[in-house]
Parts: C-alpha cells; structure tokens; sequence
C-alpha cells in the first residue's frame, strides 16, 4: 500500500507541473491528492499495519484508526496557521488596491530612460514583495509596465526581470513568499535570522541579471506618455497603503513579543484594517462602499490558490506520518550525502514542480531535533526553493501571473530569461555559501 500512496502523490505531482499542457486545474489535482493518500492510509492492509507497529509508529494494530484521527487533527492544526495567515494577507492587500493605494508608488516613476527605468522596477519590485507577496507584486508591477513601456518585446524583458526581482525579494522576508513564510510559521526559521542570512544573496541574485542585461539595452522610450488612470486615485489610497503595510510589518514584531503563530497577528492587523475602513467613504451608499470594504476584499482574494496550499500540505501530511518522506531523507542523505547539494537541487526542481510541496516535503524530510530553528540547511532551502522557480516561467507564481497577463510563451522565456535567471540563482547560492 505504501507504494500505491507514493504513487498516488508522484502522478499528482505532475499533473500540478503540467497543470498548463493537460488543461486541468492544479488546485483540483492538489485536493484529489491530499484527500486520496489519506484515504488510502485509512484502507491500509494488515500487512502495513504490521510494519507501522514494527517500526514504532503504531503501538498496536488495533490504534490504526485513532493514530489516523489524531495524526489528521495535528496536520489541519499546523496547516490552518498557513492558511490564515495567506487569507489575512491576500485580504490586507486586496484592500489597499480598492483605494488605489499602490498608486503612490507607481505614480513616481516616470523616467523614460530604458536602462534606469529597468535598475528602478526591478528595486521597487524587490522591496515590494518583501511585504507583500511575488504574486501581488508580479501583478502590480506588469500593469505599472504597460503605462510606461509600449513596446511588447521590450515589456516582455522587462517582465521577466520582474519574475527574478519578485522571487528575489520574497526568498528573505518571512511573509514575501509562501515557502518561506511556511518556514517561519513552522519554526525553522525566526525572522530577524532569515533577513540577515539571506538578505545580501537575494541583492546578487538580482543585481547579477541586472549588470548583464544593462549592456544589452540602451536608449530612451520616445513617443509615449503614460495614459491617465480610467479612475481617479481614491483620496483615502495612500492612508489606506501607510496603514495596510503598517499591518504587515509589524507581524513579525508581534510574533517576537508575543511567541503566537504569526497567523495571530496578520488577523489582528486585518480587523484593525477592517474597523478603519469602517469609518472611510461616508457619504457613499451601501452598493458603492462594498468595493472598498473588507467584504468585497474578500470576496476578490484567490481562493483557488488556498485551497491549492492546504490540498499540498495534506498529501505531505499523510507521507509524513508514516514516515516514508524521513526514510526518502535518509536515501538521499546516503546518495549524495551534502545537504548543500541536496537542497541546490531542490531549488533547480522547484522550476519544473511547484515549490510549495517541495519545501513542505522537506520540512518534513528533515527533523527539527536534527536540525533546530535557523540552522543553514533552512536559510538555505529558503533561498534555493524561492529563487529557483525563476528558473522558468511555470517555476513559480509570479511566473504564471505573468505569462497570462502578457501572454508570455514558455519557450520565449526560455531562450530569453532562464540564462539570466539561472546566473542570478547560482550567484545568489554561492555568495550564501561564502558567507556560512
């Protein structure tokens, strides 16, 4: 049975790589695995059962059942904090750009020069994601592109700069990607550690591609100005941006002050956004104030994508319990015997399958008891499984945004950025590994 639910788990691997090719939803796959494995562990024959118990997992082969039960409330208890928090972000977000909130930032750029132009997106676009997510900032970033750079083949480059920049900037802030955010809410990382360790690699990860491409490009953007907003800049935006980035600043600091999950303190921030967007618009009626409302918030945040994380984590969840992703450790670990390799890797595979069940199989692959909070071999699979979906434009969300929002073809992408990515990638590693 164990070989069947690996099985299982490897077959919906690929169908979530090439959700794309085969026209079906990964979040659809995510779920059918997730609930699959567990139920195939439920129907497990007596000779697994048997092995569970020589192994030490099972006391008995009459505890089966409530080994499952139990086991299965402990996961929903570690992936409901993930959830939560990646609810109360995306909503936080959605809020600020009802208001136009972004529009103070975006409304500053304004030079026409392609060089700088490419040095002032790519920056803005790390440090954005840093606080907010790649994904939100990817689609921010694109639709400020299409104001100031007509030419699609010039946009094109320019996006894909975006992609590396976004994956960047969220690799070494704890709520600037999922997988280190997944990271942090587990423990193996604490967030003024993973700042420090991995802030200087994302910089060369980035400004590596950048140095490259500047001698490729010159020139000015002529015969183009920028087109006015189809909607006039909400008045309340840039309170809403001060007050909605205050929020998720300071997660981290109430994580350290109180020691709750950080998903405690992003649905304190929520309802103190929440209460303040109360009291804003006064004089508009109940159908107009819903777009600027936590509501209407919430009823815009991608929810396929939530329900795509906790269908992944409960497939990983159930291979964990039985300990085969621990043995799959200890295989590699006799293979190829350097972490450090293992998890370079690692980073290389999140540009093919999706990083999200990469980093939550090998937070469970590797035990905290071996490996406590902040030890390398988590920096390090921070950086590696956040940068290296650049990789390809499928490696990572921002990758997809991207390649629907300007119809970007895979094999373009390709010939024109995975150079520059992957320069970018090994620069980043090496410059960590330096430093350690």
């Amino acid at each position: 049975m164990e070989s069947v639910i690996v099985s299982v788990f490897i077959v919906g691997y690929l169908l979530i790589a090439f959700e794309h090719p085969i026209r079906i939803n990964k979040t659809a796959t995510a779920l059918l695995t997730g609930t699959l494995c567990w139920a195939l562990l439920a129907l497990a024959p007596g000779d697994m059962i048997n092995g569970l118990v020589t192994e030490g997992i099972l006391t008995s082969p009459d505890g089966m059942a409530a080994f499952l039960n139990g086991t299965l409330s402990h996961q929903l208890a570690n992936i409901s904090g993930i959830l939560f928090f990646l609810i109360g972000a995306m909503t936080i977000v959605e809020l600020i750009d009802a208001h136009d909130g972004f529009h103070f930032i975006t409304a500053r750029i304004k030079t026409k020069d392609v060089r700088q132009l490419l040095w002032i997106i790519s920056w803005v676009t790390f440090f954005l994601s840093a606080v907010l997510d790649n994904l939100t900032t990817t689609i921010v970033m694109v639709s400020l592109l299409r104001t100031v750079v007509p030419y699609r083949d010039l946009r094109m480059l320019f996006t894909g700069i975006i992609i590396i920049a976004a994956n960047a900037g969220g690799a070494w802030s704890p709520i600037g990607d999922v997988t280190t955010t997944m990271l942090w809410i587990g423990g193996q990382v604490s967030s003024g550690s993973i700042i420090q360790s991995l802030f200087l690699p994302s910089v060369v990860c980035l400004v590596v591609p950048l140095i490259f491409l500047s001698f490729r490009l010159k020139g000015k953007i002529e015969g183009f100005e920028k087109e006015a907003p189809k909607q006039p800049m909400h008045k309340s935006g840039n309170t809403m941006l001060a007050v909605g980035m205050a929020a998720l600043i300071c997660v981290p600091v109430f994580k350290t002050v109180t020691h709750l999950p950080p998903f405690m303190g992003i649905l304190l921030g929520l309802g103190v956004l929440w209460i303040f967007s109360e009291f804003l618009n006064p004089t508009l009626d109940d159908a107009e104030r819903t777009r600027y409302s936590v509501a209407g918030a919430l009823s815009r945040i991608d929810i396929p994508s939530v329900l795509f994380f906790f269908g992944i984590l409960l497939a990983v969840g159930a291979l964990e319990s039985i300990q085969l992703l621990e043995h799959f450790a200890h295989n590699l670990d006799d293979l190829i015997g350097d972490q450090r390799v293992i998890i370079t890797l690692i980073g290389i595979g999140s540009a093919i399958v999706d990083n999200v069940p990469l980093v939550s199989a090998s937070m469970a692959m590797y035990s905290m008891e071996s490996f406590p909070m902040d030890t390398m071999i988590w920096h390090y699979l921070a950086y590696c499984a956040g940068t290296g979906g650049s990789l390809l434009i499928i490696g990572s969300a921002a990758g997809v945004a991207a390649m629907g929002m300007e119809k970007i073809d895979f094999f373009w992408f390709l010939r024109n950025i995975s150079f520059l990515a992957l320069l970018g990638y090994g620069s980043g590693a090496i410059c960590y590994l330096l430093m350690q």
